[in-house]
């Protein structure tokens, strides 16, 4: 049996370049950085190369600062508990905005500053999935902190208006953060062409190790670290400096960013191909246009069938997909984007969101093409809410 991945926006491989460059920080130059003999002091350069590669991928000036995070969630909760402690906390401001389908790390952050009376505005989405730049001119003000939207979405691909949004934070004095986890290593991400005051990303999205990730801050501001302990990252991070990890990441950031005509031709053309033919089933939705998606995603709604018994058929013929759905508990949640844009439950429980790489193949996707509908049938064929008539019967 075929072993095919196309949970991609979960997470990636790791470069298998990546993967041989951090194996050495492992087993030969694996001194602590802080340390004075030279086991600690010859990592320096590699760290310096890394580092330099992080700067360059996004297009960072020298000026600004990039934190090095365990993952995006640190980065993402170091961001919003900052805030409330150096701008809420004191007085000066008292709201956050954010959108309604943020990553849990947001969603779920944001629930708790709420719990400790934070004033939190979660802005609508439209009918394909995005914050409408006007929904953010119709809410912010003099009492707002900080705007929180994401760069990409997780779930649909679909790739917000950023720059928009910078200006309209720009013009009030509101300080914006993007999620940028889903846009780096898919679309380009240039820091001076979109000025945003605070970016958050993660390795492990963009063909890197997981554990590790980081945090874009713009030159003059300063954010109340979220770890205390020492003086790694000047103080703005405490925690022994992840050798390995660093210098896999910022080969990997320069990887998929020289990678990036190929994921917006020859992945767009795979995902295309691919869509297309899905399309061609009976009762079938792909949520969002294709040239405001990142060229790599694909979340479709399969009329009759559930999220979680089409992966279940799908994972048994070799195929690694995701759901638009969640089992947090015994009982079936709705997607959230799927809920945003006003789905009904039915659909809302159906998103299957397929996602791949700049490692997938053309076989790979013809051997989906081929079993993705006898899937659908299998299972459509035992469904209570979908009416099915087998071939030559009414």
């Amino acid at each position: 049996m075929q072993r095919i991945y196309l949970d991609n926006n979960a997470t990636t491989m790791v470069d298998p370049k990546v993967a041989e460059l951090m194996s050495r920080f492992q087993t030969q130059e694996f001194g602590n950085p802080n340390s004075i003999h030279f086991f600690g002091s010859e990592t320096h350069p590699f760290l310096r190369t890394g580092m330099n590669q992080l700067y360059s991928g996004i297009n960072a000036s020298d000026d600004d600062d990039i934190i090095v995070t365990g993952c995006a969630t640190e980065s993402n909760n170091t961001v919003l508990k900052a805030i409330y402690f150096d701008l809420i906390r004191t007085g000066q401001k008292k709201e956050i905005i954010t959108s309604q389908v943020e990553h849990p790390s947001v969603a779920h952050t944001c629930k708790f500053l709420e719990s400790i009376g934070v004033k939190v505005t979660y802005l609508p989405v439209n009918s394909i999935g995005i914050v409408e730049p006007q929904e953010l001119k119709n809410h912010i003000n003099d009492e707002t902190a900080l705007v929180s939207i994401m760069w990409a979405n997780n779930e649909t691909g679909m790739i917000f208006p950023v720059k928009e949004y910078v200006d309209i934070c720009k013009e009030r004095g509101v300080l914006f953060h993007t999620d940028a986890v889903q846009a780096i290593g898919k679309i380009g991400v240039d820091l001076q062409n979109v000025p945003v005051d605070i970016l958050t990303f993660s390795a492990h999205k963009f063909h890197g190790p997981k554990g590790i990730g980081g945090l874009y801050i713009r030159k003059g501001l300063s954010l109340t670290p979220l770890l205390h302990g020492g003086e790694q990252m000047g103080g703005k991070r405490s925690g022994t400096l992840n050798v390995a990890g660093i210098v896999g990441m910022g080969l990997a950031m320069e990887l998929a960013v020289n990678a990036l005509e190929y994921e917006n031709s020859r992945v767009k053309e795979l995902r295309n191909k691919l869509e297309d033919a899905l399309l061609t089933i009976e009762d079938v939705l792909v949520l969002g246009d294709r040239e405001h998606r990142t060229p790599n995603t694909i979340l479709i709604s399969v009329k009759g069938v559930e999220g979680e018994s089409m992966l279940w058929d799908l994972s048994k013929n070799g195929i690694g997909a995701s759901t638009g759905s969640a089992c947090a508990s015994e009982e079936l949640e709705a997607s959230p984007i799927m809920s945003a844009i006003g789905a009904g439950n039915e659909l809302a429980h159906t998103g299957i969101r397929i996602s791949l790489s700049r490692f997938t193949t053309e076989e790979e996707i013809n051997y989906v093409i081929e079993e993705f509908p006898k899937a659908v049938e299998r299972l459509r064929s035992i469904s209570s809410t979908y009416a099915y008539s087998p071939s030559g019967k009414k």
